[in-house]
């Protein structure tokens, strides 16, 4: 089976934000989409809805990233062209507040869910010769550190040495594996940011919307990106915190 003849996306953390806005995007564009969420089934029904109506297909999955057994089970059998690693958590506190459970709760989530994921999935692309693409997205606080996010950046920073390591492994069977880095994007993530201040900081003086970032998923899902891995692209407006 080649690339040419398989259009299904799995979109982790797709019932609302970036991962919603990307999950569209991408059926927009000719995908189908595996809607993947963790609590609220309404939404990602909302999604898969939403979807269907652009004629493409749209399946849901329930698991929590962070469980490596809940992951390989709901995944044993797919096959997927993409898959776009976005599902992840913030708890925000300085660091000599922060608890263990805060730390962990973000490491296991988001940096040890990158590995859940896609453990059981890379496998079956190698060996049905799809020439795939996958996408993780990082943050900005990566790149450059944010005050109180010392366990949140650490993870998205994991997930940028993850990247560049799996691309140089899987480019030889013509998988791509990039990451993404956004900004400060309109989503309930930000809901408690005090935009006004945020915005001084950012060159462009706006935050980003989440078309912005799944336009970025869409580029590099296609095979006019196909000479492209190992990257970390930032959607941030020319921040850098």
């Amino acid at each position: 089976m080649g690339e040419n003849n398989l259009k299904r996306v799995l979109v982790t953390g797709s019932s609302r934000g970036i991962g919603k806005e990307t999950a569209l995007y991408l059926a927009k564009n000719g995908f189908d989409i595996d809607v993947h969420y963790a609590g609220n089934e309404a939404k990602a029904k909302e999604t898969a809805d939403e979807i269907k109506t652009l004629g493409r297909n749209a399946e849901i999955l329930k698991f929590d990233i962070k469980n490596r057994e809940e992951c390989a089970s709901a995944l044993d059998g797919k096959l997927y062209y993409g898959i776009v690693l976005n599902a992840g958590i913030a708890r925000d506190n300085v660091f000599p507040a922060m608890e263990g459970d805060e730390w962990d709760e973000v490491i296991s989530t988001n940096l040890t869910g990158f590995y859940n994921v896609l453990k059981p999935l890379v496998m079956p692309m190698i060996s049905n010769r799809i020439k795939g693409r996958i996408i993780a997205m990082s943050s900005v606080a990566a790149l450059s550190g944010n005050r109180g996010q010392v366990n949140y950046s650490a993870s998205k920073a994991g997930i940028i040495g993850a990247v560049k390591s799996l691309a140089l492994e899987l480019a030889k069977r013509g998988i791509t594996v990039n990451c993404i880095a956004p900004g400060v994007i309109n989503t309930d993530m930000i809901k408690d940011v005090p935009l006004d201040e945020v915005k001084k900081l950012i060159p462009m003086k706006r935050s980003g919307e989440a078309k912005e970032v799944a336009s970025l998923v869409n580029y590099l899902m296609s095979e006019d990106a196909s000479y492209i891995t190992g990257q970390v692209i930032s959607v941030n407006g020319g921040l850098y915190l």
